[in-house]
């Protein structure tokens, strides 16, 4: 396959994924504030809600229009829940941040990535409630259709960082680690409750950087992860390895002071 025709597969991808995310996010919308009901699935802060079920099932109708043979990997029902190695894969998360959707808060994302033998090459989150959409190929990154980038920001002490992803009630003390962490060295933290928001908020500058030990399932974060390296950025695992799915953790920053976020990161649960 020549350069053009690579060109032409991952604009393909770019354009189902979005189209997908958008769906599926246009599904959850329609029931966003409008008291669906709220189950719980392994602990009392693992919620679901018939939305997610219904707008995955959207997304997945919108990829086998015209992908109708390849894997999907999704939070919900019974799809895969890896990345397989090899082979055309989707992973998709009908919504990122169900807590804040339950509580009537509007941070919460579609996600679709397309994913080429274990590497993401196209990628959208969309968050509906905010009107912003996250989109990237293999030629940078956009919101809204605007390319943008990560932050320059270079001084530690100017950045702002989000402990993501969840520590529960039995890790506690590496939730507040991270906190602390965060504050030591930094200008600031935010704390969103989406991981898909907060990786894309790396990828168009909003944040500077991200840090969490705990493994994130790959709807969490394929596709935010693909945005903030098209945009410029950097993500490593806590070992400051680059990241895949299944590694122990994951690091993004804006790539200035990389080193000092991974420290961060490696004081959540220090040796």
């Amino acid at each position: 396959m020549n350069d053009d025709d690579d060109t032409g597969e991952t604009a393909h991808h770019v354009t189902v994924a979005e189209r997908a995310a958008r769906a599926g996010g246009d599904v959850a919308l329609d029931a966003f504030r409008t008291g669906i009901d709220v189950e719980t699935k392994s602990g009392k802060t693992d919620v679901v809600t018939q939305a997610d079920r219904a707008a995955q099932r959207r997304v997945i109708e919108v990829i086998r229009e015209t992908h109708a043979e390849d894997a999907i990997v999704g939070e919900e029902e019974d799809e895969l829940k890896t990345v397989p190695e090899q082979g055309d894969a989707w992973v998709i998360d009908p919504i990122d941040g169900t807590n804040n959707f339950v509580r009537d808060t509007q941070i919460w994302a579609t996600a679709v990535a397309a994913v080429d033998d274990g590497e993401a090459v196209a990628a959208c989150n969309h968050l509906p409630a905010l009107g912003d959409t996250y989109v990237a190929g293999d030629d940078g990154t956009t919101l809204n259709g605007d390319p943008v980038s990560v932050s320059e920001k270079t001084d530690p002490e100017a950045f702002v960082v989000a402990p993501t992803i969840w520590w529960d009630f039995d890790r506690r003390d590496e939730y507040g680690n991270a906190c602390a962490a965060i504050v030591d060295r930094f200008g600031d933290m935010r704390r969103y409750g989406c991981a898909q928001a907060v990786l894309s908020m790396v990828a168009s500058g909003q944040l500077e950087a991200t840090i969490t030990n705990v493994y994130a399932h790959p709807w969490d974060s394929v596709a935010g992860v693909h945005l903030v390296r098209q945009a410029g950025g950097t993500v490593t695992d806590v070992h400051g390895d680059r990241w895949t799915p299944g590694a122990e953790g994951l690091v993004a920053s804006n790539g200035e002071a990389h080193d000092e976020v991974l420290a961060a990161a490696r004081e959540i649960r220090p040796e």
